[in-house]
């Protein structure tokens, strides 16, 4: 190669080496700029995302009045259970389950041989008594006129009367076994004690039954009175300054939905069960239509007094924390305010504020737990308590 070719191609390499160079270093300057970019769009994504973005609820007037639904059951005005007094066979059966019944009607007979034989002594008992006072009646009068004469000793004769009242309180005895028998026999009947409904027979004819309860285990019958119900609700301690005499309630039974029926307040046990924290309370419900039935599970709704000045809120909006009850609200800049609130009444989706809060405030619904004082907002919306 000529010395003057040589030389021009080490000029083109030296050109083609500058390009690259050149192509290189832009390459780097654009894709550092692009690094660049991507950071600063990053971190402004990153920023936004760490924000929350929480709805606003503003808290509503509480009103005149609020109601308080609890669990209760009904019970019968008067239930007797009727047991057997005298050991025996059922001799036959009269009412079934469901009959209505009026005081004093015969429900079962029941034999009782053993209490018959008793009762035949019993009556033999009192005729040999009789018959020995008697003798000793006759014996004391002929000593008695003799004692004038001096016929007999003062002695004698007192021995003879004081014979005479010895009989005479053998009589008594007897007849007195004889008529708790005849008492006792007349237990051999079940009878209403009442005017009610059978809600209960458990005996058949021919059934062998024992006296008492401890013997024979469930009832023979059991009578109900149910023109007027009983009806018992556990208050919770925090409403039972809220009972109050004439106060009225509605009950609400599954069988029947949609219809309601009145109970008004009859009397409270006056003391909060320490298991429970809660106040027995009984109501009356008439039952005139005979649609309520003795343990039946009702819902009893209560209206509880109220003012205008409380607030109410979901309780979706309560915050649970170590240092009390909070709501998160949003101030200024939209930054977050921890307020430690009050609850007066809690109604189950909703609480009634008594103090802590205004009717201004816009309220965090459902705040995230990591939520704290201070912190930075996205406003989604805004509403209103349901």
């Amino acid at each position: 190669m000529s010395p003057e070719n040589e030389a021009e191609m080490k000029r083109k390499l030296k050109r083609a080496g500058v390009i690259g160079s050149c192509l290189l270093a832009a390459i780097l300057v654009i894709g550092a700029g692009i690094r660049l970019v991507q950071a600063s769009s990053l971190r402004t994504w990153t920023h936004e995302t760490e924000i929350p973005t929480v709805a606003l609820i503003a808290p509503q007037a509480g009103g005149k009045s609020q109601s308080l639904i609890l669990p209760g059951t009904l019970q019968a005005y008067y239930d007797a259970q009727l047991y057997s007094r005298v050991p025996g066979y059922v001799h036959a059966w009269y009412r079934d389950i469901g009959a209505r019944v009026k005081k004093g009607d015969v429900l079962a007979l029941i034999d009782t041989p053993e209490l018959d034989q008793q009762i035949t002594q019993a009556r033999a008992d009192v005729g040999a008594a009789q018959s020995t006072q008697k003798l000793s009646a006759v014996t004391a009068e002929r000593w008695n006129s003799l004692l004038p004469l001096d016929a007999v000793s003062k002695q004698d004769a007192e021995e003879k009367n004081t014979d005479l009242a010895s009989k005479a309180g053998a009589t008594k005895a007897a007849q007195a076994n004889l008529d708790r028998l005849l008492a006792m026999k007349e237990f051999a009947k079940i009878t209403a004690p009442f005017d009610g409904v059978v809600t209960k027979r458990t005996i058949d004819e021919g059934a062998l039954v024992s006296a008492g309860p401890a013997a024979s285990g469930d009832p023979l019958f059991t009578v109900s009175d149910i023109h007027v119900l009983r009806v018992y609700v556990s208050v919770p301690q925090s409403y039972s300054a809220q009972i109050v005499p004439g106060m009225q309630v509605t009950l609400t039974v599954p069988e029947y939905p949609g219809k309601t029926f009145v109970a008004k307040l009859v009397s409270t046990s006056n003391s909060i069960s320490a298991q429970s924290s809660t106040l027995l309370v009984e109501f009356e419900a008439d039952n005139a239509a005979n649609l309520l039935k003795p343990g039946d599970y009702v819902q009893v709704s209560m209206g509880l007094p109220g003012g205008s000045a409380h607030l109410r809120l979901p309780a979706s909006t309560l915050m649970f924390r170590a240092e009390g009850l909070r709501v998160a609200t949003v101030g200024a800049n939209n930054r977050v305010v921890m307020k430690p609130i009050a609850i007066e009444t809690d109604l189950g989706t909703q609480v009634v504020v008594a103090a802590g809060l205004s009717p201004k405030d816009r309220v965090v619904d459902n705040p995230p737990d990591s939520l704290g004082n201070g912190d930075e907002v996205r406003v989604e919306g805004a509403g209103h308590a349901d």
